[in-house]
């Protein structure tokens, strides 16, 4: 064997005991091997440097953009196209086969295409111009996929695809993302049988511990890289190992599946990188670096959403930098992928012993404040507690009491309120403020050391889509919307509009982060204690050549600043190109409410 085969026999010894690992180790290489024969060219690493300060994610679903009479796909492939070209490295379309519940998230079939969203040809297509990024949802598959239905038939072959647990069993310890039963009763050719479920009764888990489904999620994960992955997100992967009497999530296990799926794409699709989605504490979400090596390349960084959002609420970053400062890197070959808002709700168990209980409640009031919702989960002793606020971002940001006065002046004229926010005359929120403080969130993630990915309701400046809520009787969709062409070409192309100061705003700090190499995702990075509303870092690129200061004001106050910066005589502006004078190592700057500056060398 050679190392990697000797690294794949370790990890199913470990999974699955000594005594079968050979006879499992000779199935893994002989899907390898006909996988290497039939693409040769995916075997190559192609370069050690699989990402850089050019990379921006950009997450959307496949059907986000809407034109009539085309497929939902060419629709998206030809407006990012047009319009971020020169700004986004990576598309990452959520999962985008035939689903029956959780707008993908419930999958039937994982090697085909939505037909309602186009074909595999137009998945093609967008990876003309954009790297692709797509989900492994395998932690469970939908209640309509054929090995759940074969599983429900008594058909042998799919008998232990599925974990069956016997209802008295004690499963208080399981941690429950949901506030739902964690075993959902099924009719089956042998009569009725529990099956776990974790997410929902559509969603059934997959039974990792019967390693012919290992091997399953392998040959999809190879089947994704043929069909143009670059990068792979696993969903909920934190939850893929059973062991009753545990919490059964971030078992040794658990993180031992990672490492097998990083271990099965090095040796066949090195190119490839794995990028773990678990929506779990801090601690415990960037142990799926591993050792830097041999686990996931990227990890969500979970809990930047919420600190970031807490710090602008408060007017104070004191949190967010402590936290920053902890962010190291395990190894030349792992970063984060940083993102503030995404298809999901905003995460509340990453900040677990970060934020105080009264800092949590406050949020989860003040979203309520703001047309938003707060989804539950149950615990051990029965009761509930606060999972993820579900809103738009830049709705988060805003201000209750300056929302609800704006309001009830509106009301008084007879105005819509999210019709005024496109209106420069409405008497509300001067939409050039709204976009200008949201944009400083955004800014902060854009700075920090990792990839950026950027959900298009993000980049493209929308707000609450509350009437999806009504729709659908679900939290996330307020931040699900799917647009039309028409409309939102209008939108991000009037100077008045809150899409337009979004977008055009958007795009001109993702223009200076691709040019500056200090942003680059492996580059140095220091944060700085400088005043409590500047949340401040210092970037240096790989070679040491390039340094930038990034200064972002919290606040609606100018602050008036002193840093501390020794070994340069100037730094200039990357936007505004004006040059600051360092005298004695000392910069004196002001810094306008919400502004982003940074200057580089």
């Amino acid at each position: 064997m050679n190392t990697l085969e000797k690294k794949l026999f370790d990890h199913l010894a470990f999974l699955y005991g000594e005594e079968k690992a050979p006879a499992l180790i000779k199935g893994f290489l002989d899907l390898l091997n006909n996988f290497r024969a039939q693409h040769p060219e995916l075997a190559k690493a192609t370069s050690s440097e699989k990402v850089s300060e050019r990379d921006a994610i950009l997450i959307t679903y496949g059907d986000m953009v809407q034109n009539p009479g085309e497929a939902p796909l060419k629709t998206l492939a030809s407006f990012l196209k047009e319009y971020l070209d020169d700004v986004i490295s990576t598309v990452h379309i959520l999962p985008f086969y035939p689903y029956s519940s959780d707008d993908g998230f419930s999958v039937i079939d994982y090697r085909r295409v939505n037909p309602d969203f186009g074909e595999w040809e137009d998945v093609s297509n967008l990876s003309e111009n954009f790297r692709m990024m797509f989900d492994a949802v395998v932690n469970h598959t939908s209640s309509q996929s054929t090995a759940f239905q074969g599983f429900l038939k008594g058909d042998i072959k799919y008998q232990n695809f599925f974990t069956v647990v016997d209802p008295d069993v004690d499963l208080t310890r399981v941690f429950r993302p949901r506030a739902t039963p964690v075993l959902t009763p099924f009719e089956t050719a042998e009569g009725i049988k529990h099956v776990w479920t974790t997410f929902s009764e559509d969603q059934v888990d997959l039974n990792f511990a019967n390693p012919d489904v290992l091997l399953e999620v392998a040959d999809i994960l190879l089947f994704y890289a043929a069909h143009g992955a670059e990068f792979i997100r696993l969903d909920a992967v934190t939850f893929v190992w059973k062991e009753i009497g545990t919490t059964c999530i971030n078992l040794p296990r658990t993180h031992r599946i990672v490492q097998t799926m990083r271990t099965v794409l090095d040796m066949v699709a090195p190119n490839v990188v794995i990028i773990t989605e678990t929506n779990v504490p801090h601690k415990d979400n960037i142990a799926y670096f591993g050792d830097g090596t041999n686990e996931a390349q990227m990890v969500y960084n979970f809990a930047l959403p919420l600190l970031t959002l807490h710090a602008f609420h408060n007017k104070d970053v004191s949190v967010l930098s402590d936290w920053a400062g902890t962010l190291n890197l395990p190894s030349d070959q792992a970063t984060f992928f940083n993102f503030l808002a995404a298809h999901d709700g905003i995460g509340m168990l990453p900040v677990k012993n970060i934020l105080s209980l009264e800092d949590l409640s406050d949020l989860a009031a003040r979203t309520q404040s703001l047309g938003g919702f707060v989804s539950y989960k149950s615990n051990e002793d029965g009761s509930q507690s606060p999972y993820e606020l579900n809103i738009n971002y830049l709705d988060a940001l805003s201000d209750p009491d300056e929302v609800k006065k704006g309001i009830n002046h509106l009301n008084e004229l007879n105005i819509n309120y999210l019709d005024a926010l496109n209106n420069p005359d409405s008497p509300d929120e001067n939409i050039e403020l709204i976009a200008k403080r949201f944009l400083a969130t955004q800014a902060i993630m854009l700075a920090l050391r990792g990839v950026p990915g950027i959900y298009f309701h993000s980049l493209f400046g929308s707000q609450n889509w509350t009437e999806g809520v009504e729709q659908t009787g679900r939290h996330r969709t307020i931040n699900r919307k799917k647009v039309q062409l028409s409309q939102i070409e209008t939108e991000i192309n009037d100077p008045t509009s809150l899409r337009h100061h979004v977008f055009s705003g958007y795009k001109k700090l993702l223009k200076a982060r691709v040019g500056n190499s200090a942003f680059h995702p492996y580059g140095a990075q220091e944060i700085l204690s400088i005043h409590p509303s500047i949340f401040a870092l210092f970037r240096t690129s790989l070679d040491g050549k390039t340094h930038t200061l990034c200064l972002n004001n919290v606040s609606n106050e100018t602050q008036e600043i002193i840093v501390d910066i020794p070994n340069f005589s100037s730094l200039t502006d990357i936007f505004s190109k004006e040059e600051y004078s360092i005298i004695d190592n000392q910069l004196k700057i002001k810094v306008a409410p919400y502004e982003v500056i940074w200057l580089t060398n």
